[in-house]
């Protein structure tokens, strides 16, 4: 028998040469550059170079009409004047308040629809249905609501024999009518948010939480709500940050009355009612690092929590 041939090895493709793989790397660079550069463009000038204006007049005189001038850290004065403190405490207690109020409503209905059932998504719809409709064409509506004696809110108040009720004429009332209207207008958006986060949940975990004898509750408050923990982190900043910058409620609502005055609403006035917009830009710069630390830490403690 003649001796087999030698088995030959498969051919082995020569590695690029260095300088080609570097400039692959920096056509790749480039490349990547050219796709995020009208981002970038648009980041800048939509925020960075407004940022950056926001800082340089919270240090000038800078009136609405005239010239500004150099003033040093003069217009952070503002932040100790009595009408923006007040306007600080009625920001926080509405923060609080709302936050509250539209977290236990949303995750109520986000637990009731989060099923697939018949008719379920009807529901679904309904309760998502009043976040289509503008900030400010709330506040319209409801203010037609608040402020007409004949309208369907005063009508089936007077049904019940509660007489006429002045749903804005006091810093309570006005609190109460406002979270009310904030909730009906959020709630199915933080319910869809919460829903998501339900649907992410594995159900083998909530079955043998039943099977080892765990009550709803239980299973609530042990397995559902953990999980859910990213899921309200999100919510929460969302919430945080949309009521401490309240504007158009009650700009619309009660115009600032009864020290009902927010934040912004203070930015406002000092802006364009005082024509100052030194002290105004200086209150924002104060407003935006408030709002960063509190996100921050709200983050980095539910982060640590869920470890």
């Amino acid at each position: 028998m003649s001796p087999s041939p030698p088995a030959l090895s498969p051919p082995t493709t020569p590695a690029p040469a260095p300088r080609r793989r570097h400039s692959l790397r920096r056509q790749r660079r480039r490349l990547g550059l050219l796709y995020a550069a009208p981002m970038a463009v648009l980041v800048a000038v939509l925020f960075v170079i407004p940022l950056g204006l926001m800082v340089w007049m919270s240090v000038n005189h800078w009136p609405l009409l005239g010239a500004s001038a150099p003033n040093g850290v003069a217009n952070y004065q503002a932040l100790r004047d009595p009408l923006f403190l007040r306007a600080v405490w009625f920001t926080l207690r509405y923060t609080a308040v709302t936050t509250v109020v539209l977290g236990l409503v949303a995750f109520g209905l986000a637990l009731l629809v989060q099923r697939n059932r018949p008719g379920v998504g009807i529901f679904r719809t309904i309760f998502f249905l009043p976040s289509a409709v503008g900030l400010a064409a709330t506040s319209l509506l409801f203010y037609g609501l608040f402020n007409t004696e004949d309208s369907p809110l005063n009508q089936v108040v007077r049904a019940f024999g509660l007489g006429q009720v002045d749903w804005l004429g006091s810093t309570d009332s006005a609190l109460g009518s406002t979270t009310g209207m904030i909730t009906w207008r959020f709630a199915g958006f933080y319910m869809l948010i919460l829903m998501t986060g339900l649907h992410s949940i594995d159900p083998v975990l909530h079955e043998a939480a039943r099977v080892d004898g765990a009550s709803r509750w239980q299973i609530l408050w042990r397995v559902t709500l953990p999980l859910l923990r990213p899921t309200l982190a999100l919510a929460a900043v969302l919430s945080l940050t949309g009521s401490l910058l309240a504007f158009d409620q009650f700009f619309i609502l009660t115009g600032g009355r009864h020290d009902t005055a927010t934040v912004v609403i203070d930015i406002y006035r000092e802006a364009f009612l005082s024509q100052d917009l030194g002290r105004a830009a200086a209150v924002s710069v104060a407003t935006l690092a408030v709002l960063i630390v509190l996100n921050v830490a709200q983050l980095r403690l539910l982060r640590r929590e869920g470890r």
